[in-house]
C-alpha cells in the first residue's frame, strides 16, 4: 500500500491574564479521498484586544476555514481554494463590523490576524495576515516563515497594517515549501512569541518529542510566568509521513474491479442492453447501449484492449468520470447518474446522436464563416467550464468534439485533462507526458513549458483554421518542431490565399490565436471570439504584410537569388570590357 500523509499534532491555548481567550485555533485531517485531494489544514486565529467581539471574529475565521476549504472543487489548487475561502471570511467579518454598532470604529470591530497551514502530498503551503507567527523547528533553533504585518510607531506604539475584518479586500501573503518527514511546525500567538524565545521553544518541544500536546502546554506555561498579558495559544505540527502515491490512486483504483470484456450486439452488460460498436479504436472502445431499468440510451465506454496493462492509462480512463461528475456544462458530455453497484470497470455518458467535428467538416467542406463562428463559440464556452475548474483539456481535436441534431456542439473525452489539484498531489519527479493529438498541440508541451489556458485556446484555433480552409496553420512543419528555434521558424500559412474568401482581419485573429509562442495569443477566449466577429483595426491594414514577416526564409532565399543574379551580370559587363 502507498503511503499517505501523516501528522502528529500537538495544541494548547489559554487565556492567561486576560478575563476572555480571543485565540482560536483547530486542524482537520480528513480521511481519503479528501487527504489527498485537499490535504491536512492547521489554522490559528488571535482577535484584537480592544475588541469585545474578536472572539467571535477569530472563532468565525478557523470554523469557516476548516469547513469552507473542503467544500471547494477538489480540481482547484490549494492556494486558489485557500484565497477564495478567506477573501469570504473578510468580506464577511467587515461587512459584520459595517452593520453593527462599530462601523466607524474597525479597532472595536469584527477583526482578526490569521495564520493558517496546508500540507498536501509532499508540499507546504502557508496563508497569512496580521502578526501570529509559523515557525519551522531546524536544530535547536526556528527559521520564521511568516512576516509581522505589524507598524512599529515608536518602542511603545505599534498596531496591525493587515488583518482579517479590517477592509473591504484582504492582502494574503502566500507561500510555499517542500516537506519531509520529521518536518515540524510551530504556529503561534504573539502572547508566546514575544516572552519566549525561539532557542526555548524548539528545546522544550525536543524534550518532549513524544508527547507534542505536553509541549504545547509548557510553552504557554513558560510565556505566562515570564510576565505574558496576552492570550497564549501555541500549535505544533510534525511530519510522520509523506505519500508516495499519486492523487489518481484515491479516485482511480483499477485493480479493484475488473476489466470488461469486448462487447457484442444484443449482449446484456451490467444492467445495459448493448445496442452496437460506436467506435473502436487503440484508446478505447465505444457502444451504445439501453439502460434496462429505465429505457435510457447511453453511451458505455470500456478501456482498449490494447493498453490494459499500462496502470497510468487506466487511472488517466478512470479519470475520466471524476472529471465529468465536475462540469456543469451544456457544451461537455455529462455522466449517468449512478444507481447501481458497478461489476466492471466501464464509463457511462450521456449518448450523443450526431457526428463528430471531423465528419461534419467532411459533410461541410465549405461552411459559411457565421457557422464556423458558432461552433467555435460554443467550444470556448465548454473549455471556459474546465477552466473555470482549474482544468486544461489538453486534446482539443475533431475526433473529441461532437456536434447534436439540434446543432449543440459538445466535448467529449477526457483521457488528457491536467487538473490543478490533483498534479499539486503527485509527487515531484512524476512523468509529464504529452497526452494531446500532435497537429492540435501547443508548442509549449514539447518545450516542456508549463500549459496554460493559452494552450488550449492553440488548438481551438487549430480547428478554426481547419474549417474555414480544410488544412492546418503550418502544414506538416509541426510535426517535425521540437525545439524553440524550430518552433520560430515554422511559416503561417494564410487562410485567405486559398480558394476560400475570407477578409484580411480574420487571418489576423487566426495567425495571433495560432502563434507558436504562448504570450503573442490571445489572452482569453473572449478577445479571440469578438476578434472572429468584429474588425481588429490591427488587421484592416490594405497594404500587404512584408515578405519578410509572412514568410522570413522565403525573403532570404529570394535575396541571395537576386544578388547572386547581381553578381552574375556585374561579371559579365566586367568580361565584356576587356574582351
Amino acid at each position: 500500500m502507498p503511503r499517505e500523509l501523516k501528522i502528529s499534532v500537538g495544541q494548547y491555548s489559554d487565556k492567561g491574564r486576560k478575563e476572555t481567550n480571543q485565540d482560536f485555533h483547530g486542524v482537520l485531517i480528513p480521511e481519503e479521498p479528501l487527504l489527498s485531494l485537499k490535504g491536512i489544514a492547521i489554522v490559528l486565529a488571535d482577535g484584537i484586544s480592544s475588541s469585545s467581539v474578536s472572539r467571535v471574529a477569530s472563532e468565525s475565521a478557523v470554523k469557516g476555514f476548516l469547513t469552507d476549504y473542503y467544500c471547494t472543487s477538489e480540481s482547484w489548487s490549494v492556494r486558489t481554494s485557500a484565497q477564495r475561502v478567506l477573501e469570504a471570511t473578510n468580506s464577511w467579518l467587515h461587512s459584520q463590523t459595517r452593520r453593527s454598532q462599530y462601523s466607524y470604529d474597525k479597532d472595536r470591530g469584527y477583526v482578526c490576524t490569521l495564520s493558517a497551514m496546508v500540507l498536501k502530498s509532499t508540499t507546504g503551503h502557508i496563508f497569512h495576515v496580521g502578526d501570529s507567527r509559523i515557525y519551522r523547528l531546524s536544530g535547536n533553533s526556528l527559521e520564521q516563515l511568516t512576516n509581522d504585518h505589524r507598524v512599529v510607531i515608536s518602542s511603545e506604539q505599534s498596531y496591525l497594517g493587515r488583518a482579517l475584518g479590517v477592509n473591504p479586500q484582504v492582502e494574503i501573503d502566500h507561500l510555499t515549501f517542500r516537506i519531509e518527514k520529521g518536518d515540524t511546525f510551530v504556529l503561534v500567538t504573539d502572547g508566546i512569541y514575544e516572552y519566549v524565545g525561539d532557542r526555548v521553544i524548539a528545546r522544550a518541544i525536543n524534550d518532549s518529542a513524544a508527547d507534542l500536546d505536553q509541549a504545547a502546554k509548557a510553552i504557554v506555561e513558560m510565556a505566562f510566568d515570564l510576565g505574558s498579558t496576552d492570550n497564549l495559544t501555541v500549535q505544533i505540527v510534525r511530519v510522520d509521513e509523506v505519500p508516495d502515491g499519486g492523487a489518481s490512486e484515491v479516485f482511480a483504483q483499477p485493480h479493484e474491479l475488473p476489466l470488461p470484456p469486448l462487447l457484442e450486439a444484443r449482449a446484456v452488460f451490467d444492467g445495459y442492453r448493448i445496442v452496437r460498436e460506436l467506435h473502436g479504436s487503440s484508446r478505447s472502445h465505444i457502444y451504445l447501449a439501453v439502460d434496462i431499468e429505465t429505457d435510457a440510451v447511453v453511451t458505455i465506454k470500456i478501456p482498449s484492449i490494447d493498453l490494459r496493462d499500462d496502470p497510468a492509462y487506466l487511472k488517466r480512463f478512470m479519470m475520466e468520470e471524476w472529471v465529468a461528475r465536475r462540469i456543469d456544462s451544456p457544451h461537455v458530455l455529462k455522466p449517468c447518474l449512478l444507481q447501481r453497484k458497478r461489476n466492471f470497470l466501464y464509463v457511462a455518458t450521456e449518448y450523443i446522436e450526431g457526428q463528430t467535428l471531423t465528419q461534419w467538416m467532411i459533410d461541410n467542406p465549405k461552411p459559411s464563416l457565421e457557422t464556423v463562428r458558432g461552433i467555435v463559440e460554443q467550444i470556448a464556452k465548454g473549455l471556459r467550464a474546465f477552466h473555470r475548474k482549474e482544468m486544461l483539456h489538453q486534446d482539443i481535436r475533431p475526433d473529441n468534439i461532437m456536434i447534436d441534431a439540434t446543432g449543440t456542439v459538445k466535448i467529449i473525452d477526457f483521457g488528457s485533462t491536467k487538473i490543478t489539484g490533483v498534479v499539486e498531489a503527485e509527487p515531484s519527479g512524476m512523468r509529464n507526458d504529452i497526452l494531446g493529438t500532435q497537429q492540435y498541440t501547443a508548442p509549449e508541451y514539447f518545450l516542456g513549458e508549463p500549459a496554460t489556458m493559452r494552450s488550449d485556446l492553440f488548438s481551438l484555433g487549430v480547428i478554426t483554421y481547419q474549417m474555414l480552409t480544410g488544412k492546418l496553420p503550418y502544414g506538416a512543419q509541426i510535426a517535425n518542431a521540437r525545439t524553440r528555434s524550430q518552433f520560430n521558424k515554422l511559416v503561417y500559412r494564410p487562410a485567405s490565399h486559398g480558394d476560400r474568401e475570407l477578409p484580411q482581419w480574420i487571418d489576423g485573429t487566426l495567425e495571433k490565436a495560432v502563434h507558436p509562442n504562448p504570450n503573442k495569443r490571445y489572452d482569453s477566449f473572449s478577445e479571440l471570439l469578438f476578434d472572429l466577429r468584429h474588425p481588429n483595426a490591427n488587421y484592416l491594414s490594405t497594404s500587404s504584410t512584408p515578405l519578410i514577416e509572412r514568410n522570413p526564409l522565403l525573403f532570404w532565399k529570394s535575396t541571395t537569388v537576386v544578388l547572386a543574379l547581381a553578381v552574375i551580370v556585374l561579371l559579365a559587363i566586367q568580361h565584356g570590357v576587356h574582351w
